[in-house]
């Protein structure tokens, strides 16, 4: 698995070969250094660890100052680890050194996209799990029109059984979504635009695997 870590610009579109308009994200991802390699003799297995985004000096902690430091780097601001990476990488992954959009994505290429998607905050049922609300309403109950009714709370089982759906926080999660076809790679400004939408608001952190 190859990867890289990025930035999430916002949504376009773009007319693909066959006419149609495609919704698509646009990604500024990397150049990423990479601050750590991983073997097996040493670590029980392969990794490669990538930083990403600038880090004030002063807000970095001496102990990741030092890890930057050993790579030869600045102080960054997130790290993401990929395991087994790509084999055409096996000579140039050395410590201190860049990797490009280029050298892992091209165009034609499915990715899966991981981040961290928009909180909500805590919502109702109806919000939360689609329950039926006004226009399903039944028995006439009021002010009742966006209640979750019944949880099963009797003698028997006295408790509420794991997994109920209840109102609760909503979103502000770790979500991957798989199989997103890369449109474009423009290089020299280090974007990738890939089809369909992905998780999280403008500007957030995006980590892109292959």
């Amino acid at each position: 698995m190859s990867g890289i870590i990025g930035k999430k610009i916002g949504m376009t579109s773009v007319f693909g070969a066959d006419g149609r308009n495609v919704a698509c994200t646009v990604i500024q991802a990397g150049p990423c250094v990479i601050t750590q390699v991983k073997n097996e003799e040493k670590d029980g297995y392969k990794a490669v660890q990538l930083a990403y985004g600038e880090r004030k000096e002063k807000n970095t902690p001496k102990a990741l100052k030092g890890h930057f430091k050993k790579a030869n780097t600045t102080p960054k601001m997130n790290v993401v680890e990929f395991r087994n990476f790509r084999e055409e990488f096996e000579g140039q992954v050395e410590l201190g050194s860049e990797i490009k959009v280029d050298e892992v994505f091209k165009e034609g290429d499915f990715v899966d996209a991981i981040g961290t998607s928009k909180g909500k905050g805590f919502q109702g049922v109806v919000k939360r799990h689609n329950f039926g609300g006004v226009g399903q309403a039944t028995h006439g109950q009021h002010n009742r029109m966006r209640a979750p009714g019944s949880i099963g709370g009797a003698s028997y089982p006295a408790r509420v059984f794991k997994g109920m759906r209840m109102a609760g926080r909503m979103g502000n999660d770790r979500v991957k979504v798989i199989n997103l076809e890369v449109l474009k790679v423009v290089p020299e400004k280090n974007l990738i635009v890939v089809s369909g939408s992905i998780p999280g608001a403008k500007n957030s952190i995006v980590v892109l695997e292959k």
